[in-house]
C-alpha cells in the first residue's frame, strides 16, 4: 500500500510537472474568442479590434467567434463549458453578468463556473435630447421636471432594462417624476421617437447615438460617468453634475473556471498592452466609448458588487410591483 502511494504520488507530481512544462510555451494553438452577440455590434467591433492586437503581443492566432442568443446566456454557456486551458475565453457585458444571472432562467448558468480575466471598457448610459428642445443643460431639464412631474416624456428600451433602472434611480436621486416611454428593441426605435417628436429626452448611451450627436440633430446633456467620454468630451458627467449615478454596459473578459493562472496572466497582459496601444486609443476615441482597465486582481470584487446592488434595485421593483421576474 505504502509503495503504491508512493507511485500515486510520483505520478501526480509528473502530471503537474507535465502541465507546467506544458504552459511554459502557452499559448501553441489558436485561441477562441466568443462574442455572444451578433456580428457588427458594438461589443463585437470593439472585442475584434483589441483581439486582433492582443494576438500580436501573445504571438498566436485568435478567432472571434459569434454565438448569440438569450440575452448573451448561448455564448456565455459555452465559455463555462468549454476545457479550462486557456484556449477558449469570451467577452461579457451588462446582461451577461447581472440579466441573465438575476433572472435565473438557465439552472446551468453560474458566474461561478467563470474565471474573470479584465474589464476592458465601459459605456456609460447617458440622457441625450432633441436639439429642437430648451434643456441646453441637464440642470434645464430638471428645472422643467420639477416644475412640471410627469410631464417630459424620456424614451428607454424595454421596461426593467438598464435602462429603466437609470431613469428609476435618477428620479430618487433628484426627487423628480418623469414619464417613461418603453421602446423595445435597441436603440433604433428610440432614435425614430426622439426624430418623431415623440419624445424628447432619451436614455441610451452616446456611442448609440453618435450618428444623431455628429449631426446635430440630438445633444447629450449627462454622461452616468465618472471620467469624460473621450469622443464626446462636452458632455457632462455625473461626477461634474454632482450625482452619484453610475450606470451603463462594459466588456469583461473571462475564461473558465480552473484555467491555469500562466495562461490567465498571459491573456491578461496581451488586452492590457492592447488597450493601452496608441492603435486602440486613436481607434477608440471616435466610437463613444471609454477604455476602463481593471485587471484580474480587481474585476471580481467589482463586478460581485456591481450585480449585488443592481439585484437589490431589481427586487425592490419586483416587491412595488414596477417590474416583472
Amino acid at each position: 500500500m505504502h509503495k503504491r502511494f508512493l507511485t500515486l504520488l510520483a505520478a501526480g507530481a509528473m502530471g503537474a510537472f507535465t502541465s507546467s512544462a506544458a504552459l511554459a510555451d502557452y499559448p501553441e494553438k489558436d485561441i477562441r474568442v466568443i462574442v455572444p452577440w451578433g456580428a457588427g455590434g458594438g461589443t463585437d467591433g470593439i472585442v475584434r479590434k483589441l483581439t486582433s492586437i492582443a494576438e500580436k503581443n501573445l504571438g498566436t492566432s485568435m478567432y472571434v467567434e459569434n454565438i448569440e442568443g438569450g440575452i448573451s446566456a448561448t455564448g456565455i454557456s459555452q465559455v463555462m463549458s468549454a476545457r479550462p486551458d486557456g484556449y477558449t475565453i469570451g467577452a461579457l457585458t451588462y446582461d451577461s453578468v447581472v440579466t441573465v444571472p438575476w433572472q435565473g432562467l438557465l439552472p446551468s448558468y453560474d458566474m461561478e463556473k467563470l474565471k474573470l480575466i479584465a474589464r476592458v471598457t465601459s459605456e456609460p448610459d447617458a440622457i441625450i435630447v432633441d436639439s429642437d428642445t430648451p434643456y441646453d443643460t441637464f440642470e434645464d431639464l430638471l428645472a422643467a421636471v420639477k416644475e412640471n412631474p410627469d410631464s417630459v416624456k424620456v424614451g428607454i428600451q424595454n421596461i426593467g432594462s438598464r435602462l429603466h433602472l437609470a431613469i428609476l434611480q435618477l428620479q430618487d436621486e433628484t426627487d423628480t417624476k418623469f414619464k417613461i416611454i418603453a421602446y423595445p428593441g435597441g436603440a433604433a426605435p428610440q432614435k425614430e421617437a426622439i426624430l418623431n417628436d415623440e419624445v424628447d429626452v432619451v436614455a441610451t448611451s452616446l456611442g448609440d447615438f453618435a450618428p444623431l450627436l455628429e449631426s446635430g440633430d440630438v445633444r447629450g446633456i449627462l454622461e452616468f460617468s465618472e471620467t469624460t467620454n473621450p469622443t464626446f468630451n462636452t458632455v457632462p458627467t455625473a461626477k461634474e453634475a454632482g450625482l452619484d449615478l453610475r450606470i451603463g454596459s462594459f466588456i469583461v473578459l473571462a475564461a473558465p473556471a480552473g484555467t491555469p493562472d500562466e495562461a490567465i496572466n498571459a491573456i491578461e497582459q496581451a488586452y492590457k498592452e492592447a488597450l493601452e496601444s496608441d492603435e486602440f486609443q486613436t481607434w477608440v476615441a471616435s466610437v463613444g466609448v471609454t477604455p476602463d482597465w481593471l485587471g484580474t486582481d480587481e474585476v471580481t470584487q467589482w463586478a460581485d458588487e456591481t450585480s449585488q446592488t443592481l439585484f437589490d434595485q431589481m427586487d425592490m421593483l419586483v416587491e412595488q410591483g414596477i417590474i416583472k421576474k
